[in-house]
């Protein structure tokens, strides 16, 4: 298949298995399609496997068994080929920092045998996309914490990769950091390169994402639409606003729990099939008035613990 087919996913593994020395079957045949110009997640535990298929994709760790295609590009085959279409932002903070972020970038491409003054152009045009090319000439060293998050990712797209692959990227960080990597993400993405990210954020990925993958004990315990898998949870949670105190007596409603989150908050479940204006029309029977609504629940993680708390051997 063809690199520039419309049909080839933008990463494709099939039946992937990753054995490590002593018998740690770390992957046991995995099998996902990314499609070109998705952002996807890639979701689960300590331990599940995430790190080793992220590895495997990346070259950096050998398979037991499978494979793994690129925009149609097999990684075992044609590896140099396939790399050249990956960019990967890993967790850990890994450039120099006695470097000029400018510097840095620079010299990453000449790894990928960019020249120099294509690679400074390129330079200058991804500091400016990260919004550090007023950083560009001091050291790395005096960045923020998230200034030197968004510089990874401009040394990432130094070789316009169709793929990038962030890992945990913004683990450790405050969320103000968050957020502004978020828009940097979106952007990304805007432009057309298909995005991998893990991350054990889960409000990260339901914002952020199109698709997704749960992995647990080495297997896909569940993939395919956010919207869609959202809607197998059958419970959705709310918090009411009300005027006054919360009632001594809550009224009754059959399949509904409402109890107090606290002095004027109500906190409601109640199952999806329901309308909601039943609640209200109750409450209001009550002599409850609810001045605003929001959602209760991380909806994702809901999904999360429930898809890995299945039993492994049955996945």
């Amino acid at each position: 298949m063809s690199p520039n087919s419309e049909a080839a996913p933008a990463l494709s593994v099939r039946n992937l298995r990753k054995t490590y020395a002593g018998g740690v079957e770390a992957l046991k045949g995995i099998s996902l399609d990314v499609a070109p110009g998705d952002f996807f997640a890639l979701l689960g535990p300590n331990g599940a496997g995430k790190s080793t298929l992220i590895g495997i994709i990346s070259s950096l760790v050998n398979k037991t068994d499978g494979a793994v295609e690129i925009f149609g590009v097999d990684i075992a085959r044609r590896r140099d080929a396939a790399m050249r279409l990956l960019g990967l932002v890993p967790q850990e903070i890994n450039f120099n920092l006695f470097e000029k972020p400018f510097d840095i970038l620079v010299n990453y491409a000449g790894f990928y045998g960019i020249p120099r003054a294509q690679a400074a152009e390129r330079a200058e045009a991804e500091l400016r996309n990260a919004r550090l090319w007023d950083k560009a000439d001091v050291m790395s060293r005096t960045l923020s914490g998230g200034m030197k998050r968004r510089l990874m990712i401009a040394r990432a797209m130094m070789t316009q990769p169709k793929l990038l692959i962030l890992d945990e990227p913004t683990a450790g960080v405050d969320i103000e950091i968050r957020r502004d990597m978020w828009r940097t993400l979106r952007e990304i993405n805007a432009a057309g390169t298909t995005i991998i990210l893990t991350t054990h954020y889960l409000e990260e990925a339901e914002s952020l994402c199109r698709n997704l993958a749960i992995i647990d004990h080495g297997r896909i315990v569940e993939q395919g639409p956010i919207r869609a898998l959202l809607a197998q949870l059958d419970v959705e949670g709310f918090l009411l606003d009300i005027d006054g105190e919360v009632p001594a007596a809550m009224p009754l409603i059959e399949g509904v729990t409402i109890t107090a989150a606290d002095a004027h908050t109500l906190d409601v479940d109640m199952p999806r099939t329901m309308d909601l204006n039943r609640v209200f029309a109750a409450l209001d029977t009550a002599g409850v008035r609810v001045r605003s609504m929001r959602t209760k629940s991380n909806r994702l993680e809901e999904l999360f613990v429930r898809m890995t708390a299945r039993d492994p051997a049955a996945a």
